[in-house]
């Protein structure tokens, strides 16, 4: 374990909060050792976060072929690494703002699933082409928490959700535990499971388990998820827009004609420092 310290940022999305490490030639960390990212993320022995995001360049990383201007390596707080982030996206556009690194047009950032086209709107929020959502199936998907079970509909939105429309969000219970699913092979590399209650026309909320990090205060893949399978459960066609509130605040997604989902809300970087290596796990 090399000694010295490393400088790290901590921003939120409507409650959905990282700890941001700038590595911009990938030197700094390597590849992210998941008892490292479970240490920094454990909200009593470490900083605490639901995930962690290492901010490389896009033409220093080795993960995918197109690592966009900036490329986001993001990681539960398990440590286990996952596709695509929404409201990680967010902060990591607003932490390059603030630190100077990006300009006024949209900011490529690269993921493991795919480059996203992000810009900061002229009222401070900041807006995610988030791509086209995908509906793997199977038919027939319930899941189960509390006791209670429901049907659910597999949204892809570059990583697995499973939207499940309730009477009332205290249903699920606590979701400290994973909820579950059958047919277990419609998931083979977990979930995201959303629970959701219809408030208007447009208008949503929900609760949610993220794989790998627990329930958390919003997901920004789920809420698109989430806004698309109610407008599908209402007949809608694109475009329509969806307010989506989560325990941390609210959102707006967009489906547009093009069948993109455009996720637009908050993100805010509040807090900087730097960690003693000496600290970490060995």
């Amino acid at each position: 374990m090399s000694t010295g310290t490393f400088p790290w940022l901590k921003g939120h999305g409507t409650e959905n909060d990282f700890i941001l490490l700038p590595d911009p030639d990938g030197s700094l960390h390597g590849d992210l050792d998941p008892a490292v990212v479970r240490f920094l993320c454990d909200r009593y022995a470490g900083l605490g976060a639901d995930g962690v995001l290492r901010i490389i360049e896009g033409s220093k990383q080795s993960y995918v072929e197109d690592g966009g201007d900036w490329f986001m390596d993001y990681r539960n707080a398990d440590g286990s690494v996952a596709e695509m982030c929404g409201n990680g996206i967010r902060v990591f556009v607003r932490y390059l703002v603030e630190a100077g690194l990006a300009g006024d047009k949209p900011v490529r950032v690269g993921t493991r699933a795919g480059v996203k086209d992000v810009v900061l709107n002229d009222d401070g929020t900041i807006t995610a082409d988030m791509g086209e959502p995908a509906f793997p199936g199977p038919a027939g998907i319930v899941v189960d928490a509390n006791g209670h079970q429901w049907p659910a509909l597999h949204v892809n939105m570059g990583n697995p959700h499973a939207v499940a429309f309730v009477d009332d969000l205290t249903e699920p219970g606590p979701l400290l535990d994973q909820p579950g699913w059958t047919p277990a092979e419609a998931f083979p590399e977990g979930a995201n499971v959303e629970f959701v209650v219809r408030k208007g026309p447009h208008e949503v909320a929900m609760r949610v388990h993220e794989r790998g990090a627990g329930e958390t205060r919003s997901c920004g893949t789920g809420t698109c998820a989430v806004a698309v399978a109610s407008a599908r459960a209402a007949h809608q066609s694109a475009p329509v827009t969806y307010r989506v509130e989560v325990l941390g605040g609210a959102v707006t997604v967009t489906w547009r004609e093009d069948n993109h989902l455009e996720l637009t809300g908050p993100a805010v970087v509040h807090a900087r420092g730097e960690f003693d290596r000496a600290w970490l796990p060995r």
